[in-house]
């Protein structure tokens, strides 16, 4: 339960808090005067203060400032009934969260602390995405709290002290290269070369010259010798991605160098010895296609010695925080904008998604959202329209005249990113009014 601390020199107005407050679901603490309030946020965590801002001994300004001197972080708000622009200039530079005008109506003040414990939650629950990213969840560059990755931390360890080829199954974006990497850095070949070949955006003979490299004049355009992946991989580690869409030749002559891990570059006569370890990945199912006939048994024999599956996004969708605030931090450095939390609405929306794209789409929803947003906060308009459902969807012909009303409130309250006031006024009705209908209509602000 939120805790809310009032200070007031006067008893009517304390109780008066008191009883509203209460009635909101808070638990409330008063007191008279800005000593006993500093002596209480020192020993109590509080998610809200309400200073008055005329008081004898201590005013509330002064309070203001103690707080901020004993670096208690707790929210502020101001109450005066001697509102004038040097007042609310005053309050704000000191760092007062905002302050209201007595007399004022109950609901004008519940709004703002609902806005405040929001805002509140949502840096709570960040500052614990934050730590946990940087606690056990993070091995390299991959994230994950469920049991499937988990296990796939588990066996990177196992498996990365050996020489042992591995075989990495996964559907796309699952980060199967971040794995194959990760083995590789915590492997005693760390030091040396990391060498990546995608193989399903080559054809045969170009696979093939890639792979074992080609002696000048080899064939036509090959006018000097050049080295392959496997020798640039010498003494590290070599991926070898999308390996279910090597040919039947090509699959021929990797076996071989697997058997013997001795190899001749294209037109050359030299044998070439090597040592490097292979580490291979599919999104297909090379057991199928062995029966198929079109993937080698004793190739996927030799490749399959140990096997990583990754889990596609939506068996793990308790990854799915962690992985946003990865990304949002990373995105908000690369852009340049700070954009460091996201919305319930927004995250509610990302967990309900299934995710075709795995991992790799929602990175790039993420970084669409970081430009997108004008807020440091991901609200669900900055999301991919394929993601909020708009993909191929009509619009519905007809809204009723409340939804017409509601969405244009919302509009107009982001743009004023909140201020009651300058909202009432771009609307043409008094504050009480814009009260009553945002609570009527549930907006969030």
């Amino acid at each position: 339960m939120s805790q809310i601390l009032i200070v007031d020199d006067e008893e009517i107005m304390r109780q008066s808090l008191t009883d509203w407050l209460k009635e909101d679901g808070y638990e409330v603490i008063a007191v008279e005067d800005g000593f006993k309030a500093l002596e209480l946020v020192q020993r109590e965590n509080f998610d809200v203060m309400l200073v008055d801002l005329k008081m004898p001994k201590m005013d509330g300004l002064e309070v203001l400032r103690e707080v901020k001197r004993l670096k208690v972080d707790v929210p502020v708000i101001i109450i005066t009934a001697y509102a004038t622009v040097d007042t609310a200039v005053a309050a704000m530079k000191e760092g007062a969260y905002d302050y209201i005008v007595k007399p004022f109506h109950p609901e004008e003040l519940g709004i703002i602390i609902r806005k405040i414990i929001e805002h509140q939650n949502l840096k709570k629950e960040n500052i614990l995405l934050r730590k946990e990213l940087s606690q056990r969840y993070q091995f390299h560059d991959i994230i994950g709290k469920g049991p499937g990755m988990q296990k796939v931390f588990e066996l990177i360890r196992t498996v990365a002290p050996t020489r042992s080829t591995v075989l990495i199954q996964g559907e796309s974006g699952t980060g199967k290269e971040l794995v194959a990497r990760a083995i590789h850095s915590e492997s005693p070949r760390r030091e040396g070369p990391f060498v990546a070949l995608s193989c399903a955006t080559l054809p045969e003979t170009l696979l093939e010259a890639e792979l074992f490299g080609y002696e000048k004049g080899a064939f036509t355009g090959a006018l000097t010798a050049k080295m392959g992946k496997l020798e640039m991989a010498a003494g590290g580690t070599l991926f070898l991605d999308e390996v279910a869409d090597i040919s039947l030749k090509t699959q021929i002559d990797l076996l071989r160098f697997l058997q013997e891990r001795e190899f001749r570059r294209l037109g050359g006569s030299e044998t070439i010895k090597i040592d490097v370890r292979i580490i291979a990945a599919t999104n297909r199912d090379l057991k199928e296609l062995v029966e198929a006939g079109k993937f080698r048994e004793d190739l996927f024999y030799r490749l399959n010695v140990i096997t990583i599956n990754i889990p596609p996004l939506r068996e793990r969708k308790e990854d799915i925080p962690l992985l946003v605030q990865h990304f949002l931090e990373k995105f908000s450095a690369a852009i340049g904008k700070r954009v460091d939390k996201i919305s319930p609405q927004a995250m509610s929306i990302l967990m309900e998604y299934d995710w075709p794209g795995n991992v790799r789409e929602l990175e790039n929803a993420i970084e669409h959202a970081v430009v997108i947003s004008q807020e440091d906060i991901v609200l669900p308009e900055a999301l991919p329209a394929t993601i909020l459902g708009k993909g191929e969807k009509r619009a519905p012909l007809q809204k009723s005249l409340r939804d017409v009303e509601k969405e244009h409130i919302e509009k107009i309250l982001r743009e004023v990113k909140g201020n009651i006031t300058q909202a009432a006024e771009i609307l043409g009705i008094n504050r009480v009014t814009l009260y009553r209908k945002i609570k009527e209509y549930d907006i969030k602000i």
